[in-house]
């Protein structure tokens, strides 16, 4: 998927909204479990629910690596649920990645080739031969680790070298690589203050922005100091919208809890 179309699903959609299907067994509504595969069973009821709110889905793949082979086989199923139905979808492989070249070469392939992802995220600190097998893949985007919403993130991220951020070195220094059009980054909605710096350095890049929802990151903050001329915003929400209800009436509760994040977005367009 291109810049180009996405965004025109940001506008036509009136959202920005990147719904994360982090799936554990533990919380999703008991029933499900009956089911063959409860995993896929749950995120299909999420995305008929919701679809039409969102303008992309992101499975951090931990939580089907977890599962084993059948966590992946539900995985593979839910992408080519969305590729089949909702092509019109962004989607996200949160699987921070990030290794030698020819190691990241087969993890780009994996991503974008077998299961047919649009974006996978990607850590930065083993430099550009790591990350540019990523970025070869046409109308694929690689999405950078740039300064993430945990509390650990003050260990490294903020740290100055030289009097810079180690952050703000890794934005500047991203620019450089063999086709960093295909980048996107990943900035936590718990560092909105920081946006405003982040803009200066990237201003017309897409920010996927974690933390909005369950780790308490203000949308409207985020907007304030992240927002650019195309939008250039994906704000994720996963347990606050995915886990809405423990009950039958889940994926209604979801998709409640979806429109108004939609509704509050439309407010900022």
């Amino acid at each position: 998927m291109t810049i180009q179309q996405l965004t025109a699903q940001i506008h036509k959609k009136k959202s920005f909204l990147c719904i994360g299907l982090d799936v554990d067994l533990n919380k999703i509504p008991k029933h499900l479990l009956k089911e063959e595969d409860p995993i896929f069973a749950f995120n299909k009821a999420i995305i008929d629910a919701t679809h039409h709110l969102c303008v992309a889905y992101k499975p951090n793949t931990a939580f089907y690596e977890a599962y084993g082979i059948k966590g992946w086989q539900a995985l593979e199923k839910t992408i080519n649920y969305l590729n089949d139905n909702h092509p019109e979808i962004y989607t996200i492989a949160d699987a921070k990645r990030g290794d030698i070249g020819n190691t990241s070469t087969m993890y780009a392939k994996a991503f974008f080739e077998d299961l047919g992802f649009d974006s996978v995220t990607v850590a930065p600190y083993m430099g550009k031969d790591s990350v540019e097998p990523f970025l070869a893949f046409k109308d694929k985007h690689t999405i950078l680790l740039a300064l993430t919403s945990n509390e650990g993130a003050f260990d490294f991220q903020t740290r100055s070298v030289d009097g810079v951020e180690l952050y703000k070195q890794v934005l500047e220094t991203s620019k450089s690589w063999t086709n960093s059009e295909n980048l996107m980054y990943v900035v936590g909605a718990t560092k909105a203050e920081f946006l405003a710096d982040i803009r200066k350095i990237i201003p017309d890049s897409f920010l996927l922005v974690p933390g909005v929802g369950a780790q308490g990151g203000n949308l409207q903050e985020v907007c304030k100091y992240g927002m650019n001329s195309s939008v250039g915003l994906l704000i994720n929400s996963s347990r606050g919208i995915i886990y809405a209800s423990q009950d039958e009436d889940f994926a209604e509760a979801a998709a409640q809890k979806a429109k108004e994040l939609q509704l509050q977005m439309a407010d900022e367009l």
